[in-house]
């Protein structure tokens, strides 16, 4: 499945759907289903509905397809790139929680967040603490924005 690439804007308007539709329904009714602030697994989830429901919402859609990488440092240069962080960019996980908080804090008051961290790798290479070290920047930026008011929904999936 090729999934939509990086999306870091507000509602971007109707993508081919009319909202009386019942898939358009459906995508706005998503996120209502799904606590404001957390880090769960995509599951049952399609990545196409989950960025029709945030631009439905008029929040920030952020996608990085994570399957080429390899290495900790493969998918924190993935993550960078498809979600647009400058050049500075420390790539280690305190930059990561940087970029993913006080950067984005500083520019203005957001709309909320729905992020896909899709086919996380699962080998020995990045195991099993490298996930979970990655999560926990994301489930640490999903409390920063909770303290703000803000919802910031974070789905993941494993190769």
């Amino acid at each position: 499945m090729q999934a939509p690439q990086r999306v870091l804007s507000g509602a971007a308007g109707t993508v081919g759907h009319e909202l009386g539709t019942p898939s358009r329904r459906n995508a706005t009714m998503l996120l209502q289903t799904v606590r404001p602030n957390i880090v769960q697994a995509i599951r049952a989830y399609r990545v196409e509905d989950l960025m029709q429901a945030a631009q439905d919402a008029g929040q920030h859609f952020l996608y990085a397809d994570l399957s080429p990488a390899e290495t900790k440092q493969d998918v924190l240069e993935l993550i960078a790139s498809n979600f647009l962080f400058p050049a500075h960019f420390g790539k280690n996980m305190e930059a990561l929680y940087d970029c993913m908080t006080n950067l984005v804090n500083k520019s203005g008051t957001q709309p909320g967040f729905v992020v896909v961290l899709d086919q996380l790798p699962d080998h020995a290479k990045f195991d099993r603490e490298a996930r979970e070290q990655l999560l926990d920047v994301f489930r640490e930026a999903a409390d920063f924005w909770a303290e703000r008011k803000v919802s910031f929904r974070c789905f993941y999936s494993f190769q």
